[in-house]
């Protein structure tokens, strides 16, 4: 959502161009994504072109170029105007004129104000116009197959329609009124590959809503010390902001969100077609605070490919784990075992309390539920930190164990790192979110590109399989100026929406938040990633407790960063790291 003037991050990280969706074999028959639609519409205009050379002239059909015309617009991001669809309609100037006005009465073209005083205005597609064009994309390759012999025998489609065009999810639609805000939306975010993917798309949403779109990206923690210096502010500089699962508790008792039930109704997002670990963690006191915008497990990508040469089973446990990359570590040959996040503060606290999970152990005293352990009622209760746990020792030591096998940079590795090292292929393991799978799943370069299994964490000390849900949700600053609330909330909607989510998937991104775009056949052909989310989600193994959204969540992970990497450097036991976090992680509870 950012041209370059506008698009501020501390080091963009380069991801590969995702080739899956703009290849025609990757779209299912029925399916009407951008993609396909704008093959329908090449299509017909070829097949009108062909048509015109064996008549010997110029045959007009003004109202279908037009139509076209408008629906291109729309897909590209571009404004259509009445002159530029006058011209599209290869008639005389008056004809066209009035084949525009027969569109517009009926309603197959909306107008928008482009002005406030309505004197001039953009042309978009009506939701009636998009779905035709969709079931017209739909019929196309049956036709074809009927018509010219050319029969699929792999097609889904059946007398009575096509079963997977009845889940496909349609294109954003334009806002009915653009919105108005003195300066364009302004968005805070974090500098990873699904924001980028919206600034990608940053066109198509700015027709979308009807104003301008200016975002700022930021490294994790620049992020949070942004958001916590703007709330500072008198007024917020920012419409809308990304906050990390974990910061929830912290951003809404330090008055730096608004609860979305104070400011608009809630079931306008609808709640239920949210992953339910990642709609409960954006609560806190029962409130919502934030809408997700990611809902990105960490998981272990595996070759699948190198464990079968190797005759290695799938590492399902932390002893599989130490197996597995004690076979396929050969530093002389430049390949290692598994990379993770190793790197001093953010990154190795993080690491370490999703490696606690895995060995059943949350870092706060959480009461048992179904599932797991309870983290919605954190706002109500006072929680002791438990890092003075048997189960948290054995995680400090199997981090020692993964050094063995590991890169020799490791203890520099954080998130990126250990991708792009996965995705050059000289690592069999890696420890990551979802949302930078991107950086193989998207590069058939990549030698883990189709060759990538996904597992939640390995379970060690018997423990049940959990995939650690993080990822960003979107909320409204609540020191937002009043004027620009209602604004916010209309745009907020939109970048949630399960269109929205699912064109920013096409787009490159690996992680989606809805149940609806993660069963989208254009989705799940793409990746099995989504497949593999989906079934974490319906076991119950995604969840949000192993990083508890307590408001000194930050306090505690800084201090497992620090103390775990003297560890892994062997300045201290893990006893003694632990027993440093232990007293730390006490004072961070007892003083915030």
């Amino acid at each position: 959502m950012a041209d370059r003037k506008t698009f501020e991050m501390d080091k963009p990280p380069k991801m590969p161009k995702d080739t899956h969706h703009s290849s025609a074999a990757a779209a299912p028959a029925g399916a009407f994504g951008h993609e396909r639609l704008r093959d329908t519409l090449g299509f017909v205009e070829a097949m009108l072109s062909e048509i015109d050379g064996v008549i010997g002239r110029s045959a007009p059909h003004p109202h279908f170029r037009i139509l076209a015309h408008v629906m291109a617009a729309h897909l590209d991001g571009r404004s259509a105007t009445p002159s530029s669809c006058v011209s599209a309609s290869n008639v005389p100037y008056a004809t066209g004129t009035r084949r525009l006005a027969e569109l517009i009465a009926d309603g197959t073209i909306e107008q928008r104000a482009r002005t406030r005083t309505g004197k001039s205005y953009t042309l978009h597609p009506s939701a009636r116009l998009i779905d035709l064009f969709g079931q017209v994309s739909a019929r196309l390759p049956r036709l074809a197959a009927e018509h010219l012999g050319q029969a699929d025998e792999t097609s889904d489609y059946y007398f009575g329609g096509s079963y997977r065009a009845s889940q496909v999810i349609g294109p954003v639609l334009p806002l009915p009124q653009p919105i108005t805000l003195g300066g364009g939306l302004r968005v805070l975010v974090h500098g990873d590959p699904t924001f980028l993917a919206m600034s990608n798309l940053k066109r198509q949403f700015e027709q979308v809503i009807g104003c301008p779109i200016h975002q700022r990206a930021f490294s994790i923690d620049r992020l949070r010390e942004e958001a916590l210096r703007d709330a500072q502010r008198r007024t917020s500089r920012y419409d809308i902001i990304a906050v990390d699962l974990p910061w929830i508790g912290e951003f809404a008792t330090k008055g730096v969100l608004s609860p979305l039930d104070s400011i608009m109704e809630v079931d306008r997002l609808d709640p239920s077609d949210f992953h339910t670990a990642g709609w409960q963690a954006a609560h806190w006191g029962g409130r919502p605070y934030g809408v997700p915008n990611q809902t990105t497990p960490e998981l272990l990508f595996w070759r699948t490919d190198l464990f079968a040469e190797a005759g290695l089973a799938q590492p399902d446990t932390a002893d599989a784990v130490l197996a597995a990359a004690a076979a396929l570590h050969r530093p002389q040959a430049g390949q290692y075992g598994i990379a993770w996040n190793a790197a001093r503060g953010t990154a190795l606290g993080h690491q370490f309390m999703m490696t606690c999970a895995g060995f059943g152990q949350p870092v706060l005293d959480l009461p048992k539920v179904a599932g797991g352990f309870g983290a919605m009622s954190l706002a109500d209760r006072h929680s002791r930190p438990m890092f003075d746990q048997p189960r948290a020792l054995e995680a400090a030591e199997y981090l020692m164990e993964l050094l063995r096998f590991s890169p020799p940079d490791i203890l520099s590795m954080s998130w990126y790192e250990r991708i792009r090292r996965y995705a050059a292929g000289t690592v069999g393991m890696a420890y990551g979110y979802t949302l930078l799978a991107p950086y193989f799943d998207c590069d058939p370069g990549s030698p883990a590109h189709g060759r990538t299994g996904f597992l939640p964490h390995p379970s060690g000390a018997g423990a049940p399989n959990v995939a650690p849900v993080g990822g960003y949700v979107l909320g409204i600053p609540a020191n937002i100026a009043p004027e620009r609330r209602e604004a916010a909330v209309e745009a907020l909607i939109v970048f949630t929406s399960a269109a929205a989510q699912k064109q920013v998937v096409m787009e490159g991104s690996r992680s989606q938040p809805r149940y609806s775009v993660g069963a989208d056949p254009e989705v799940r052909a793409l990746s099995p990633i989504f497949e593999v989310v989906d079934a974490l989600s319906w076991r119950d193994e995604l969840q949000f407790w192993p990083r508890p959204p307590v408001p000194a969540i930050t306090p505690i992970i800084q201090a497992c960063g620090e103390e775990l990497h003297d560890m892994l450097r062997r300045v201290v036991t893990p006893r003694e790291a632990l027993a440093r976090i232990q007293i730390r992680a006490e004072a961070a509870m007892n003083t915030i």
